[in-house]
């Protein structure tokens, strides 16, 4: 299984679209090619005699106008690739032209020190008449110059008002009124199988309307900085150069920011990812107001739960989200929420994906208090948390741990040592970990089955601790009929999985 994944994983590849070369001049801006139009109401494609609908012509004529081109620009070095032309006596026969100029063509030899041009392509979109636009962090990330094309032919100098590596997202402000806008729609009432129109300027050879469906919600790709991903996904054309731009429904609303593709060669196979709606504007209106994004955190790691876990959990249906590490003095430790919980809800809403229990919390303001209902030993109760505030360069606001599987060592299929101190340190440990370290795994056994691995650390089975081969003895006879619930700590990073034992 693993091996297949990991094929999987190597044939595919995650690409930000934006059209991105180096090179040494500029590029002229090629003309746009949609008329401009007045501010962006909605509208309904025409409807044939049969019933159906026969274009989206009126929709795209009244949205195309607030999407725009983004010109991106940053100096960098270049590498020095033959260094060897450093020498006077071999430069002089590698000038330009082939004569025996000293001077070495910067261009084909990339001398130390020569600068080169990095140019990004992406689009943007209108979202408020005063000239602000919203794009992706991707398309103007590092940039020392932007540039935003409108339809009508115009372009401006663009200024960067505030960008968010971890949402993606960033805000510019051209010097312009009156200019046609996106409003946008509410992404949460969006339905898997609507029909939605992407547009953009994919490539760079203008700007360009495709439509497709809404494929799946809730998507997560692992590419973005700090992963706070919601992504709907689409089988509506999206290509390098469509980052930023906009995904309509047939009403003409702004439902997401196209950002992202699925691709094996790096163009469209129908797998396109964008930033829903909701989720933008709240980025938006932050950047926009106080030029950052505060982001709320519980201060917890948390895994999904499957069957098994379930089994080992006494849950009677498979819900809700396992607590897997508490940070120590953070929110959700002051609040009382301990390892092993299972968070059911949050403020009364069911919770059952690890993905979008970080987003509800990120997107909570920081100092909010929130309800958690947890169980605990069969029994369900609800803590009130004070959110903290999420650092960027700390912990998640709810960490994502890894998506695991999920008696005596022998019984388990592995081999056990004591944790020392110096195991703990070669391993990666927290501090404080205490436990048994696994010195090899039976590839037939049961704990291979469930994802163990050599110098993962068995903190707990079954909620008791071991430091022993008799602890694990005793805590294994307490399974049952059960799978066993072993805590097990993999480089620092706790995890929960259900081992059947054989």
């Amino acid at each position: 299984m693993r091996s297949t994944i990991a094929v999987i994983l190597l044939s595919l590849g995650l690409i930000s679209c934006q059209n991105l070369q180096s090179r040494s001049n500029t590029v002229s801006n090629p003309p746009a090619r949609v008329d401009t139009a007045a501010r962006v109401q909605p509208a309904s494609g025409k409807i044939s005699p049969q019933g159906h609908i026969a274009s989206y012509a009126d929709t795209v004529d009244r949205a195309a106008p607030a999407v725009v081109t983004v010109r991106s620009q940053r100096r960098i070095k270049a590498p020095q690739q033959f260094p060897f032309f450093d020498d006077p006596f071999l430069r002089r026969f590698f000038g330009r032209g082939g004569s025996n100029n000293d001077e070495p063509d910067q261009q084909s030899f990339n001398s130390p020190g020569a600068e080169q041009v990095e140019s990004a392509l992406g689009s943007g979109v209108i979202v408020r008449s005063d000239g602000h636009i919203l794009t992706n962090h991707h398309v103007i990330d590092g940039a020392q110059q932007i540039t935003v094309d409108l339809s009508d032919r115009r372009s401006f100098r663009a200024k960067l008002i505030g960008s968010d590596a971890p949402s993606d997202l960033a805000v510019l402000k051209i010097d312009a009124n009156n200019l046609p806008v996106l409003s946008p729609g509410d992404s949460d009432k969006v339905r898997v199988g609507d029909v939605c129109l992407a547009i953009g300027n994919p490539l760079g050879i203008g700007e360009t309307v495709t439509s497709g469906i809404i494929s799946a919600k809730g998507r997560q790709t692992d590419l973005s900085d700090g992963s706070f991903e919601d992504f709907l996904q689409t089988d509506a054309s999206i290509n390098r150069g469509n980052s930023g731009g906009a995904l309509i429904n047939t009403s003409g609303e702004l439902i997401g920011i196209n950002s992202q593709i699925l691709s094996p060669s790096g163009g469209n196979i129908g797998i396109g990812f964008a930033i829903p709606s909701n989720m933008a504007k709240n980025v938006m209106d932050q950047l926009i107001a106080k030029g950052k994004v505060e982001r709320g955190q519980l201060g917890v790691s948390v895994q999904y739960i499957n069957s098994d876990l379930a089994s080992s959990l006494a849950l009677k249906e498979v819900r809700g989200v396992l607590v897997n590490n508490v940070t120590s003095g953070g929110p959700a430790d002051r609040a009382g929420v301990k390892s092993g919980d299972v968070i059911l809800a949050m403020n009364g809403t069911p919770v059952n994906d690890v993905n979008e229990l970080r987003n509800r919390v990120a997107a909570t303001a920081p100092g909010t208090d929130v309800t958690l209902q947890i169980q605990r030993n069969n029994a369900t109760q609800d803590l009130h948390v004070k959110l903290g505030s999420f650092n960027p360069k700390g912990n998640s606001a709810v960490d994502n741990s890894n998506r695991g599987a999920g008696g005596t060592p022998e019984k388990l299929g592995v081999s056990l040592e004591p944790l020392t101190p110096a195991l703990a340190s070669q391993l990666g440990a927290t501090r404080g970990t205490q436990g048994l370290v696994v010195q090899s795994v039976d590839p037939a056994g049961a704990a291979a089955d469930a994802g163990i691995q050599p110098g993962d650390i068995i903190e707990q089975i079954n909620r008791q601790p071991v430091r022993s081969v008799d602890d694990v003895r005793s805590a294994l006879g307490k399974s049952g009929s059960r799978p066993a619930l072993i805590l097990i700590s993999r480089k620092g990073q706790t995890i929960f999985l259900p081992v059947r034992v054989k």
